[in-house]
């Protein structure tokens, strides 16, 4: 009745479309749970940088079946990226600044900007060798920005500055990890690219 904004049933289907699985209920996310014990065998595989998919077929290794376990792959995937991962995320940024402090000491035409965001993660950062800034004196024709990679461990977006050379093949200008593409950050970016080149 929409002139009073009710409605009224006048059929109702108590058949399902489809078998309900009652035994399988126990996979529904409410009661899906990692033990003390599977946790931390997923942090020593990850310190081992065994690969997820490795680490949960270990455990269906040993529970005989994946129908015995109480996870399904995701959450081993979810407990890596939420739990483990951002322990070292703050070690990891002050190791990579320190990694590019370390190429500028070996170059002095290294170029990079790193903006940390509350002083522990990697918010945005650019860079740029000696041999992309030669190209680019040479082949700054045409460049193009690209940000369609997104696979590293902290969900930081790759970009890539590229340009072509005069074989007709792409020639890598600099690179930038930005946490998420928004104006700001590209705006940091650009700035830090016209300062290099």
């Amino acid at each position: 009745m929409k002139d009073v904004g009710l409605w009224t049933i006048s059929k109702v289907v108590l058949n399902h479309p489809h078998p309900c699985c009652p035994d399988r209920v126990e996979m529904l996310k409410q009661h899906r749970e990692l033990s003390m014990f599977v946790r931390r065998t997923i942090e020593t595989h990850e310190e081992a940088r065994i690969k997820p998919s490795k680490t949960y077929q270990s455990f269906v290794a040993a529970a005989g079946s994946h129908h015995e376990l109480s996870f399904i792959e995701r959450d081993v995937r979810n407990y890596i990226t939420g739990e483990v991962r951002n322990i070292s995320e703050e070690d990891d940024a002050k190791e990579f600044g320190k990694g590019q402090l370390r190429m500028k000491e070996k170059n002095q035409n290294f170029f990079f900007e790193l903006n940390l965001e509350a002083d522990h993660y990697i918010k945005h950062v650019f860079w740029a060798d000696a041999r992309s800034r030669a190209a680019f004196e040479y082949f700054r024709d045409v460049v193009s920005f690209d940000t369609t990679y997104n696979t590293n461990r902290y969900n930081l977006v790759l970009g890539s500055f590229v340009g072509v050379n005069h074989h007709g093949q792409s020639t890598l200008l600099g690179c930038a990890l930005m946490k998420n593409e928004d104006i700001q950050s590209f705006k940091w970016l650009f700035e830090c690219w016209l300062h290099c080149m």
